[in-house]
């Protein structure tokens, strides 16, 4: 089957051109013109998101956020220039990678590839693990339940859960974190992963389990056995 690639920008020449090239590539294209039609068309679960960030009415860092409580495929942002700020607000509501342009559309379709790519690892061998009589992880439905309840994780944080929890007791800096979960480049954009891990420990909280990521002060974040 297909791989099922969602293209939003309001550029149409642009959006069609990336249509016949993705499709000249075996790939399902799908097209939205603003940022309403891109969370109706998120609704579909696409394997992957082009999301241009510079649209009237919903820019793409809000539509980004909007889709990310349902949608957990890879968010690529496309953009004429991005700052270390907005790299910062792009990742914090749940994107995944930048494309600034002008681009190479076969730069484009190789990082497109690896996303997807690295996606389907994630997808394989995964299982369910109780840490403890309430709290469970499943791996492969990318959830986590405690005493029953499911915890409303974005996918984000889930990530940074899932790695952590996949070696308790290993240090992680936020350097290594941030270079794993994302893919790219962390320099000046690691304090992202602070805001992640201070959202999950609150959802633990509220949830009543214990905090399980313990903060190493200078050097990072670990799990606790």
């Amino acid at each position: 089957m297909n791989k099922r690639i969602l293209i939003v920008d309001d550029e149409e020449d642009l959006s069609m051109m990336l249509k016949r090239f993705f499709e000249w590539n075996h790939y399902d294209v799908s097209i939205a013109e603003n940022g309403l039609q891109a969370i109706e068309k998120a609704g579909n679960q696409p394997d992957l998101i082009l999301l241009d960030i510079n649209m009237p009415d919903l820019d793409g860092i809000e539509v980004c956020r909007r889709i990310r409580d349902f949608v957990s495929c890879p968010i690529l942002f496309l953009t004429a220039r991005v700052e270390d700020a907005d790299k910062l607000r792009g990742f914090a509501a749940g994107g995944d990678d930048y494309i600034v342009k002008p681009f190479s559309i076969d730069e484009l379709g190789a990082r497109v590839d690896a996303h997807l790519r690295r996606e389907e690892r994630r997808q394989r061998n995964r299982v369910r693990t109780k840490f403890d009589d309430n709290f469970i992880i499943d791996y492969t439905a990318k959830e986590v339940w405690f005493k029953g309840e499911l915890l409303p994780l974005l996918p984000r944080e889930f990530e940074i859960v899932e790695l952590l929890s996949s070696y308790p007791g290993q240090l992680f800096s936020k350097e290594r974190i941030f270079e794993h979960i994302w893919d790219v480049d962390s320099d000046a954009d690691v304090n992202v992963i602070m805001e992640h891990i201070s959202k999950i420990r609150s959802k633990f909280a509220k949830a009543g389990c214990k905090p399980y990521i313990r903060t190493v002060w200078g050097s990072g974040y670990k799990w606790e056995k």
